[in-house]
């Protein structure tokens, strides 16, 4: 927490009545450095990790600078999946609930998988904000049914994701037909290269703000490694969860193909389980979040996809099936679990063609307990790396000496032997003094 409070910010009431019903009563990091911003008109961007109240962050001054008397559209949102979409819309509703009748702001969600047709026949009326998926967002506003040439305000969320999933065109011809002193809000894990043509298109010195992870991933988070050592990956997850018994575990893996094949083994041992991934019809994808959100599943297989821009509540556990080939999806796949004041076990099954990337997360800071399934429980056990780490203690003891004994000018008969002798000797003094 950061000592401040919403108060400081002087929203209309009915934002604070809201807060305070779903229990925000000081800001965030980032919800602190950004929301003066928003209300004073300018851009930003924002770079920070999941779970940090990013979302609140923008949606608060947004609707705070809503005139309800204008019957137009002020403000897009834009969102790389259809989830996430959905969600910042509701996260905007539960706000917006307490305003009264000439505070009435009117917000609408637009994504793919839905009736195209039936949506334009609605915007005869226009909404105030719009919340959406950009390719639908911009056939609206192509097919002349949704206006965006007065609204001066345009949130791009997880915008690298929008790169990597080829919406920035879309984003692009959205933001070239709102007007052209347009507050640009951009929201990203990292700024790729390819995304800064975009942003200098439209932003003129914007304010960044990046929030340093106090760690990088949450503090109550356990991560777990478990070796696969040749065995049955699709049994090790089984028993895994088995003895885990989990409130709700999200397994993921790197392909559509695996995520199905995993589930299925889950489910040909008697588990109820749940999939997401991008196969999956819109209407299949909107009846899964609905299951799992009532509970139906205690077990979820999924792709990249779930890692971000989908927030399931209650994630006791994430198991990676393997680990992902970008690294960074690993913070975010472990960042389903541990949110708010809830801790939350990561366990990763690694091959040793893993070692690589298993290192490369231990120096950004991530700290791994070993395990191994042993007589149905899931034991502790030596650091994989013990072995190497002796010798390397071993080698760097053997340089110390043989820098101290120093080589004779003139080497005699029998010297490689002497020379051990001493190195050896010197060993042992260090060993004793080491010892008291």
């Amino acid at each position: 927490m950061t000592g401040a409070k919403f108060q400081e910010y002087q929203l209309k009431p009915f934002i604070m009545d809201a807060l305070k019903k779903i229990g925000f009563f000081e800001p965030t990091e980032i919800q602190e450095r950004l929301i003066p911003l928003v209300l004073k008109g300018e851009s930003a961007i924002g770079q920070s990790q999941t779970g940090t109240g990013k979302t609140h962050s923008y949606i608060l001054p947004i609707i705070d600078q809503i005139v309800p008397a204008k019957k137009e559209v002020q403000a897009v949102i834009t969102a790389p999946t259809r989830e996430l979409a959905d969600q910042i819309y509701h996260e905007i509703l539960k706000i917006t609930e307490l305003a009264g009748e000439d505070e009435q702001i009117m917000t609408r969600c637009y994504i793919g998988g839905t009736d195209k047709q039936r949506t334009i026949e609605k915007l005869k009326v226009q909404p105030h904000i719009v919340v959406g998926t950009p390719g639908r967002i911009n056939d609206l506003v192509k097919e002349q049914a949704l206006f965006v040439h007065r609204a001066a305000k345009l949130v791009v969320d997880e915008a690298d994701l929008m790169l990597d999933m080829g919406f920035i065109e879309d984003i692009d011809q959205i933001a070239s037909r709102m007007p052209e002193k347009l507050q640009m809000l951009v929201f990203s894990a990292t700024i790729p290269e390819k995304l800064k043509p975009f942003l200098k298109k439209y932003m003129e010195n914007p304010a960044f703000i990046h929030i340093e992870p106090k760690q990088l991933t949450a503090v109550k988070i356990d991560h777990l490694l478990i070796p696969s050592r040749h065995r049955n990956k699709k049994n090790l997850v089984f028993e895994s969860l088995s003895i885990l018994n989990p409130y709700l575990a999200i397994v993921f893996t790197n392909t559509k193909k695996m995520a199905d094949e995993v589930a299925d083994a889950l489910v040909s041992k008697g588990m109820k389980v749940g999939r997401i991934h991008g196969d999956l019809s819109p209407r299949e994808r909107k009846k899964m979040m609905k299951q799992i959100k009532d509970l139906e599943f205690q077990y979820i297989v999924a792709t990249d996809l779930a890692a971000r821009g989908i927030d399931i509540e209650g994630v006791s556990h994430v198991i990676n099936y393997e680990l992902p080939t970008d690294l960074d999806f690993y913070v975010h796949r472990v960042g389903r679990t541990g949110r708010a004041e809830f801790s939350g076990t990561a366990l990763t099954i690694y091959d040793p063609s893993d070692e690589d990337a298993l290192n490369r997360l231990e120096k950004l800071g991530i700290e791994f307990k070993h395990v191994d399934l042993q007589q149905d429980e899931l034991v502790e056990i030596g650091d994989r790396n013990k072995r190497k780490k002796r010798q390397r203690v071993i080698d760097e003891v053997d340089v110390a000496a043989r820098s101290v004994i120093k080589k004779p000018k003139k080497v005699k008969p029998g010297y490689k032997k002497k020379m051990q002798q001493e190195v050896d000797k010197f060993k042992k003094r260090q060993k004793r003094i080491k010892k008291k």
